[in-house]
């Protein structure tokens, strides 16, 4: 019988977590909330929704700024002493979370995005984001969610990944937003911003 990643998440929730593992409230109040909202949807754009994001992708991205491979003040010294476990455990908790309906932004905009999520740019190279995260945006354990995402947030992202200042997961993204305009990152973030 093949176990998910999410039931997993459960387990150690349970109790059957390393006895060096705290308690998952204490660290989502402590650490999570502040930023990130106690049900992973953030009100902010600086900082992502976790909500329904894959658990296997947070995960490797709290490893990724626990070990030193995704660089961030802030999120390094959050993740700094989450073993393990913790990290499955919160990985869970928030993809378990429903995502909430966000407001659609400029119209003209979302559309611009659309197609280039949805088709690319072939004049500049650049391919359908659609072919990586999806049709609906909804990314695999691998990729991300960006359905519903802050649309501030992914700018930010891709503008990091374009100047090789986000640290993990580089080699290809940079490819792709290196070709992107800055109408083009701003319509798709607005696009992927409206969808559910």
């Amino acid at each position: 019988m093949r176990i998910t990643f999410a039931a997993a998440a459960c387990l150690l929730l349970a109790g059957s977590a390393n006895a060096a593992d705290r308690p998952l409230g204490s660290i989502v109040e402590g650490r999570c909330a502040l930023c990130h909202g106690p049900e992973g949807e953030s009100a902010s754009a600086v900082y992502p929704r976790l909500a329904a994001q894959h658990p296997e992708y947070m995960a490797k991205q709290l490893k990724d700024f626990r070990d030193g491979r995704r660089k961030s003040d802030t999120m390094s010294e959050m993740a700094r002493d989450l073993t393990d476990g913790e990290i499955a455990a919160l990985a869970g908790f928030f993809a378990g979370k429903p995502p909430k309906a966000r407001r659609t932004g400029d119209a003209d905009l979302a559309a611009v995005g659309k197609y280039i999520y949805l088709k690319g740019n072939q004049y500049a190279g650049v391919p359908a984001c659609a072919s990586c995260h999806g049709p609906n945006a909804h990314g695999t354990v691998q990729l991300p969610r960006l359905a519903g995402q802050h649309p501030g947030y992914l700018e930010t992202q891709l503008k990091e990944f374009n100047k090789r200042a986000r640290t993990n997961d580089n080699s290809v993204m940079h490819t792709i937003a290196s070709k992107l305009t800055e109408l083009e990152i701003v319509s798709v973030s607005v696009y992927l911003g409206g969808l559910e």
